[in-house]
């Protein structure tokens, strides 16, 4: 997972100014109305902070992020920090609906390759898994994170599960087979199920690349558009 610099505006799945948190499409209804856009000077700073907790993750996983350290690592205050996440679980879930925005603009930029549509979902969630697997204690920490009954964390849930639709609709292309989003959203929640069991150290990236081939198999077979 990348040290990538946050988007400009306040989307990542809860404000602690506002209390509201936004998501995509349907969710971003659901959660009621979106939160002002930050000024460049707050946008830096919620930058910095993020930045701070997935450094100390990439360390020393779930248990080496304190709020005290990433404030003094992103050098603000520890008011500061509580403004823009409501907690450690918060911060670390909300990094990971960051990165996961930016696969799907690295995505967009190099779409996933492959003459049929389970070809070219393989090849996009392998490159969300190879670079998972090179920092494995950061990925833990975030995935940790994900699984909190926060509520803040668990509209970061949503908005994952919703970008990793997106990210697979897309790679499947068109002319779309039938049930799409069903589709989609399933294989989403095995990339998802399949990296826990990495993450919990009872399975290897391996396996977790085949028990994604499998499900795709299924899902998506050769015969897929004869229903079309």
């Amino acid at each position: 997972m990348g040290m990538c610099p946050l988007s400009g505006s306040v989307a990542g799945c809860g404000f602690a100014e506002s209390g509201k948190g936004i998501g995509l499409g349907w969710a971003a209804m659901a959660t009621g109305p979106a939160p002002r856009t930050l000024t460049r000077a707050q946008q830096a700073r919620r930058q910095r902070v993020i930045d701070a907790a997935m450094s100390l993750a990439l360390d020393g996983g779930y248990e080496a992020v304190q709020m005290r350290d990433v404030a003094s690592r992103a050098d603000v205050a520890m008011g500061t920090v509580y403004r823009y996440f409501t907690s450690k679980d918060h911060l670390l879930a909300a990094s990971l609906v960051h990165w996961v925005e930016q696969l799907d603009m690295r995505l967009a930029q190099q779409p996933a390759q492959g003459a049929s549509p389970a070809e070219r979902v393989i090849d996009a969630l392998d490159r969300a898994l190879r670079s998972m697997g090179r920092q494995p204690q950061l990925v833990g920490a975030v995935f940790t994170a994900l699984a909190s009954p926060d509520p803040a964390a668990i509209e970061c849930q949503q908005q994952v599960s919703i970008l990793m639709e997106g990210i697979i609709t897309r790679a499947i292309g068109e002319p779309q087979p039938p049930d799409i989003s069903d589709r989609a959203r399933i294989l989403g929640h095995v990339w998802y199920s399949a990296l826990v069991g990495w993450v919990n150290g009872w399975s290897n990236m391996n396996r977790v690349h085949d028990e994604l081939v499998v499900a795709i198999g299924l899902l998506l077979p050769i015969d897929i558009y004869a229903k079309v």
